[in-house]
């Protein structure tokens, strides 16, 4: 496991980075992870409920699949927040099935609640959480038949979420790709400059297998102040 400390936007950050140990199933296995996260986190002050971000990893889609459904139930009321998922066994150092990335916030002051934004009608990720100041969105996909298309359909909708939590892509602070890796770098930022102009402190480009269906070639995460 990693775990990483750090200040950002004003607020304190603990980044948890781990594999499953076991040789258990999918599901298992992200029960053990999540497990051992909430350890650290209530080392610290803090525990799942303070959850921001989540990203599952799975080695095929069958890992992914069992993974993501033990998240759902793990990550639950007060613990729920936005997420993201994706088929990549080049992820992985070990035999796992499964990997979780998960980032969590303080608060700034006791008391504080997300506010959580559901796709309507209601899917398994959620829209967009708030929590502080600071707007998550979860990963955003859709399938058509190229990456041009499928740009074209993701980027309003972020734009839409961004600008119902009352933010805007002015105030995005990082941006992370996940590309499939039949596709290129600079065919995907071309077709992104295409709509959006703000000046963006972080952007990422990671290379993917997969994610929560077939023909989908791109997964965006944002965060934004709000």
């Amino acid at each position: 496991m990693t775990k990483k400390i750090f200040t950002w936007l004003g607020k304190e950050f603990v980044a948890l980075s781990s594999e499953a140990k076991s040789e258990a199933t999918a599901a298992e296995q992200a029960r053990e992870i999540f497990q051992r996260f909430d350890q650290e986190l209530r080392a610290i002050g803090l525990s799942l409920d303070d959850t921001v971000r989540s990203r599952l990893w799975g080695r095929d889609r069958q890992s992914r699949n069992l993974g993501s459904n033990e998240r759902v139930g793990v990550l639950s009321g007060k613990a729920r927040s936005v997420s993201s998922s994706y088929i990549a066994p080049d992820h992985f150092d070990s035999d796992a099935a499964v990997a979780l990335d998960l980032l969590a916030m303080r608060p700034s002051r006791a008391g504080m609640e997300k506010i959580l934004k559901e796709y309507v009608p209601p899917i398994t990720p959620l829209r967009y959480l708030v929590y502080d100041s600071v707007v998550f969105l979860s990963g955003v996909t859709a399938v058509l038949p190229t990456l041009e298309h499928q740009m074209a359909d993701i980027l309003p909708r972020i734009s839409s979420s961004l600008e119902d939590a009352g933010s805007s892509w002015d105030r995005a602070v990082k941006v992370s790709f996940y590309l499939h890796r039949s596709q290129r770098v600079e065919n995907l930022r071309a077709l992104f400059r295409k709509t959006v102009a703000a000046d963006i402190p972080q952007m990422e480009y990671s290379f993917v297998d997969g994610y929560s269906a077939e023909g989908k070639l791109i997964e965006i995460e944002t965060t934004a102040a709000r």
